[in-house]
């Protein structure tokens, strides 16, 4: 059996959209694929409406998810280090074993502007959006050999 195919998901605050990849990708690919997520500057919790997004869209509860520092990641290995925003992306840093580099530019939800419903929408609208990333990049021929040799 081969390693477990492992991904990494930067942001800046880690606090929604890396988040939210982190739990998407960890239910899409039924566990088989060891998923962290960290920050550049990781704000101090989980935005709510990203745990509610998840557990409206997905029933998804959240459990376990917390903002981190990239640099608790420095120097593990990756196969994949996803940016999810364009700031993390223009200040990651180089990780061990050259993993592939993927750029999901995404607006950020947390500044969405408008009522908390319309707020709320934002959240849910890249959710959604990430969820359609990820199962694309999951029915990729590479990936899905790696994680059939997972099972």
């Amino acid at each position: 059996m081969s390693p477990p195919l492992r991904v990494l998901f930067l942001c800046t605050g880690n606090s929604a959209r890396s988040q939210m990849a982190e739990a998407l990708l960890r239910h899409l690919s039924d566990g088989r694929v060891e998923v962290q997520s960290a920050g550049t500057h990781p704000r101090p919790e989980v935005h709510p409406m990203a745990k509610a997004a998840l557990a409206d869209r997905f029933k998804l509860a959240g459990d376990g998810l917390f903002p981190k520092h990239l640099d608790r990641f420095l120097g593990e290995r990756f196969d994949y280090v996803i940016t999810v925003c364009d700031h993390a992306s223009e200040s990651c840093p180089v990780f061990p074993g050259a993993p592939a580099r993927i750029h999901w530019s995404l607006p950020d939800p947390a500044a969405a502007p408008g009522t908390p419903e319309e707020q709320q929408r934002a959240f849910d609208q890249t959710a959604m959006d990430l969820a359609a990333r990820l199962r694309l990049w999951l029915s990729l021929p590479a990936i899905g050999q790696r994680l059939r040799d997972r099972q």
